[in-house]
Protein backbone atom coordinates (compact mmCIF):
# COMPACT_ATOMS: atom_id res chain seq x y z
CA UNK A 1 0.00 0.00 0.00
CA UNK A 2 2.83 2.37 0.84
CA UNK A 3 4.38 1.80 -2.59
CA UNK A 4 1.08 2.65 -4.28
CA UNK A 5 0.94 6.01 -2.53
CA UNK A 6 4.60 6.58 -3.27
CA UNK A 7 3.99 5.90 -6.96
CA UNK A 8 1.22 8.49 -7.02
CA UNK A 9 3.56 11.18 -5.75
CA UNK A 10 6.86 10.02 -7.25
CA UNK A 11 6.22 7.96 -10.39
CA UNK A 12 9.20 6.41 -12.12
CA UNK A 13 7.71 5.99 -15.60
CA UNK A 14 6.11 9.42 -16.06
CA UNK A 15 7.53 12.91 -16.10
CA UNK A 16 6.37 14.81 -13.03
CA UNK A 17 4.03 13.87 -10.24
CA UNK A 18 0.62 12.43 -10.99
CA UNK A 19 -0.91 13.75 -7.78
CA UNK A 20 0.34 16.71 -5.83
CA UNK A 21 0.14 16.92 -2.06
CA UNK A 22 -1.87 20.13 -2.41
CA UNK A 23 -4.50 18.38 -4.54
CA UNK A 24 -4.71 15.58 -1.99
CA UNK A 25 -5.26 18.13 0.80
CA UNK A 26 -7.94 19.89 -1.24
CA UNK A 27 -9.68 16.57 -1.80
CA UNK A 28 -9.51 15.70 1.91
CA UNK A 29 -10.86 19.09 2.96
CA UNK A 30 -13.59 18.90 0.32
CA UNK A 31 -14.76 15.49 1.57
CA UNK A 32 -14.55 16.65 5.18
CA UNK A 33 -16.54 19.81 4.51
CA UNK A 34 -19.27 17.97 2.61
CA UNK A 35 -19.45 15.24 5.26
CA UNK A 36 -19.76 17.73 8.12
CA UNK A 37 -22.22 19.89 6.18
CA UNK A 38 -24.56 16.99 5.48
CA UNK A 39 -24.12 15.68 9.03
CA UNK A 40 -25.20 19.04 10.42
CA UNK A 41 -28.05 19.21 7.91
CA UNK A 42 -29.32 15.78 9.03
CA UNK A 43 -29.17 16.90 12.67
CA UNK A 44 -30.94 20.23 12.08
CA UNK A 45 -33.72 18.58 10.09
CA UNK A 46 -34.06 15.91 12.76
CA UNK A 47 -34.35 18.55 15.48
CA UNK A 48 -36.81 20.72 13.53
CA UNK A 49 -38.92 18.22 11.55
CA UNK A 50 -38.58 14.89 13.31
CA UNK A 51 -37.02 11.51 12.73
CA UNK A 52 -35.23 11.11 9.39
CA UNK A 53 -32.71 8.41 10.38
CA UNK A 54 -33.28 5.08 12.09
CA UNK A 55 -30.46 3.30 13.90
CA UNK A 56 -31.12 -0.44 14.07
CA UNK A 57 -34.83 0.20 13.51
CA UNK A 58 -35.35 2.92 16.13
CA UNK A 59 -34.83 6.70 16.13
CA UNK A 60 -31.36 7.95 17.00
CA UNK A 61 -31.12 8.63 20.72
CA UNK A 62 -28.57 10.04 23.14
CA UNK A 63 -27.19 13.45 23.91
CA UNK A 64 -26.87 16.12 21.24
CA UNK A 65 -23.16 15.35 20.84
CA UNK A 66 -23.86 11.61 20.42
CA UNK A 67 -26.55 12.34 17.86
CA UNK A 68 -24.22 14.70 16.01
CA UNK A 69 -21.51 12.01 15.94
CA UNK A 70 -24.03 9.48 14.61
CA UNK A 71 -25.13 11.93 11.91
CA UNK A 72 -21.50 12.55 10.93
CA UNK A 73 -20.96 8.78 10.78
CA UNK A 74 -24.04 8.29 8.57
CA UNK A 75 -22.92 11.17 6.36
CA UNK A 76 -19.44 9.65 5.91
CA UNK A 77 -20.85 6.19 5.19
CA UNK A 78 -23.20 7.70 2.61
CA UNK A 79 -20.64 10.05 1.03
CA UNK A 80 -18.11 7.26 0.57
CA UNK A 81 -20.84 4.86 -0.65
CA UNK A 82 -20.10 2.26 2.01
CA UNK A 83 -23.67 1.77 3.23
CA UNK A 84 -23.40 -0.63 6.16
CA UNK A 85 -27.16 -0.59 6.76
CA UNK A 86 -27.01 0.05 10.50
CA UNK A 87 -28.50 3.53 9.99
CA UNK A 88 -31.33 3.92 7.47
CA UNK A 89 -32.80 7.19 6.16
CA UNK A 90 -36.56 7.65 6.04
CA UNK A 91 -38.73 10.37 4.53
CA UNK A 92 -36.79 13.45 3.45
CA UNK A 93 -33.62 11.77 4.72
CA UNK A 94 -33.75 9.45 1.70
CA UNK A 95 -33.64 12.38 -0.72
CA UNK A 96 -30.76 13.98 1.17
CA UNK A 97 -28.87 10.67 1.23
CA UNK A 98 -29.35 10.32 -2.54
CA UNK A 99 -27.97 13.81 -3.13
CA UNK A 100 -25.01 13.13 -0.86
CA UNK A 101 -24.29 9.78 -2.51
CA UNK A 102 -24.40 11.42 -5.94
CA UNK A 103 -21.91 14.04 -4.78
CA UNK A 104 -19.74 11.27 -3.36
CA UNK A 105 -19.73 9.51 -6.74
CA UNK A 106 -18.95 12.63 -8.78
CA UNK A 107 -16.09 14.03 -6.68
CA UNK A 108 -13.55 11.32 -7.67
CA UNK A 109 -14.44 11.67 -11.35
CA UNK A 110 -14.09 15.45 -11.22
CA UNK A 111 -10.83 15.10 -9.32
CA UNK A 112 -9.37 12.73 -11.93
CA UNK A 113 -10.46 14.98 -14.80
CA UNK A 114 -8.97 18.02 -13.06
CA UNK A 115 -5.70 16.15 -12.44
CA UNK A 116 -5.46 15.09 -16.09
CA UNK A 117 -6.18 18.62 -17.31
CA UNK A 118 -3.57 20.06 -14.94
CA UNK A 119 -1.04 17.45 -16.02
CA UNK A 120 -1.60 18.09 -19.73
CA UNK A 121 -1.40 21.86 -19.33
CA UNK A 122 1.98 21.69 -17.58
Amino acid sequence: MWMSFRTLFLPTTFRGKILSFENLLVLAFLYGTIMMGFGLLYLVIELEVGVILLENGSPISGSLVERLATNFYFSAVTLFSVGYGDIVPIGIGRALALIEAFIGYTIPAAFVVRSVIDRESS
